[in-house]
């Protein structure tokens, strides 16, 4: 007691005025104004860094959403289609699949510009459109069977080439010898502007077809449906799993040395680069399972791998969450720990397990390591309808496409990954705006 009051009077003899207690004061503030100028300079070092790559991502890939068409009249000829009157739907199908449309193409072009007459030139003449030209006047023969033996006007999608040199990536003023296009095929480009037959529109192609070697054709939907198909095995596998072994883990399993070397184990997966589950993949589900290569089965098994950490964590952390006195309450009411556990615990306990589950699949949807390694790195053109058939993921397309040396595919791998962009966004919204929703505030 006496020890305690001569301290309290020691400190009530301490001067705070004085000039050392002043200098000490103002020390302290001085390093608490350059922590918080460190800190301000460190957020705003990491935003600036971040916009710098959502600008250069965003400033390229904004045009691949758009795609340059030319007008041309193209003289349907009753030579090349051949007699048609008679034929069904899916005759007719068959039968303009199979015409000749280049033969037109080549007539048309060469009546348009008579001057062109080397061979070499009516290559470079019919090199301003795109190989899909062809596709544009099959569906216009199609659609209208009447324009037949009429020279009329389509919309023809052009090349890549061109489409670079109408969005300026390809500059006039370089000398020939170091652009793909030429000057002669500049001159026809003017021609087609001066003659208001060059257009630009949304290029719908880029979301509803697939991978292609041109880039001017090249679309997300296949790399898209891989994704979902590979993301649907990814959940009903990790989902499942990862929540039962929490529940388990939480409130089941006994404290003791196992269970805790599981739990080291589990929180140590989950720090483990992706591309050891992806060589983790290759041996078990490829070489040991003999699964198919390159399919969205083997891509979710590979995937739910990585993921179920994550989940496994989430869960025990949302199912600790819970206030003890909900299973106390229960309990005392007669419940077994069976029933308190799935008829109260759980329920509980489900929005930030849901949060937690689409974190981590957010996570497995940008991953690309563990896709390459179990052969996900293939060229697919057609849409995969199962979960065994060949398929490719959106992060794996980006990464073949930046790969690419076409100028073309730079602003289409921009423009894939503000999708891929979006979806995560979308993805990790719904968590937050799930947890906000059904989070009980206790």
């Amino acid at each position: 007691m006496t020890n305690t009051t001569e301290e309290n009077q020691s400190v009530s003899r301490v001067d705070w005025n004085s000039e050392k207690q002043t200098a000490r004061l103002k020390s302290r503030y001085r390093k608490e104004k350059m922590f918080k100028g460190i800190a301000i300079m460190s957020l705003g070092t990491a935003i600036a860094a971040l916009l710098v790559v959502l600008v250069s991502i965003f400033s390229t890939g904004i045009s691949g959403f758009t795609e340059t068409r030319i007008t041309m009249d193209i003289n349907i000829d009753p030579a090349v289609v051949g007699e048609i009157n008679d034929m069904s739907e899916e005759e007719l199908t068959i039968h303009v699949a199979s015409l000749n449309i280049n033969r037109m193409l080549v007539s048309s072009l060469q009546a348009k510009f008579p001057d062109v007459t080397r061979r070499a030139d009516v290559f470079a003449l019919l090199r301003l459109f795109s190989v899909g030209a062809q596709t544009d006047i099959r569906e216009a023969i199609l659609e209208d069977t009447s324009i037949v033996g009429q020279t009329v006007p389509i919309s023809l999608k052009a090349g890549s080439d061109v489409d670079m040199l109408i969005k300026g990536y390809i500059s006039r003023e370089v000398e020939e010898s170091d652009r793909k296009i030429s000057d002669q095929q500049i001159v026809w480009v003017d021609q087609f502007i001066a003659e208001e037959r060059v257009t630009q529109g949304f290029n719908w192609a880029f979301f509803t077809s697939g991978d292609s070697r041109e880039p001017e054709l090249a679309g997300i939907w296949s790399a898209t449906v891989g994704s979902f198909l590979t993301l649907l095995v990814t959940f009903l596998i990790s989902f499942p799993i990862g929540v039962g072994s929490a529940i388990y883990l939480e409130e089941f399993a006994p404290k003791n040395r196992l269970t805790d070397l599981i739990e080291i184990n589990i929180n140590n997966l989950a720090a483990v680069p992706s591309i050891i589950f992806g060589l983790l993949g290759l041996a078990i589900f490829i070489n040991f399972m003999s699964l198919p290569r390159s399919a969205p089965l083997v891509g979710g098994l590979t995937l739910a791998l990585m993921t179920l950490p994550t989940i496994i964590i989430t869960s025990r952390a949302a199912i600790k969450a819970v206030p003890p006195s909900i299973k106390e309450a229960a309990i005392g009411l007669g419940a077994s720990h069976m029933q308190t556990v799935f008829h109260h615990v759980l329920p509980l306990s489900m929005p930030g397990i849901l949060t937690g589950s689409i974190i981590g699949m957010a996570q497995a949807l940008g991953e690309t390591a563990p896709l390459l390694m179990i052969g996900m790195v293939a060229f697919i053109v057609d849409t995969p309808t199962g979960i065994t058939e060949a398929a490719t993921a959106l992060p794996v397309q980006v990464y073949l496409w930046a790969d690419s040396p076409e100028r073309g595919f730079l602003e289409k791998t921009s423009a894939a990954i503000m999708v891929l962009l979006a979806f995560l966004i979308i993805m990790n919204g719904l968590a937050i705006w799930l947890r906000q929703k059904f989070e009980k505030k206790w």
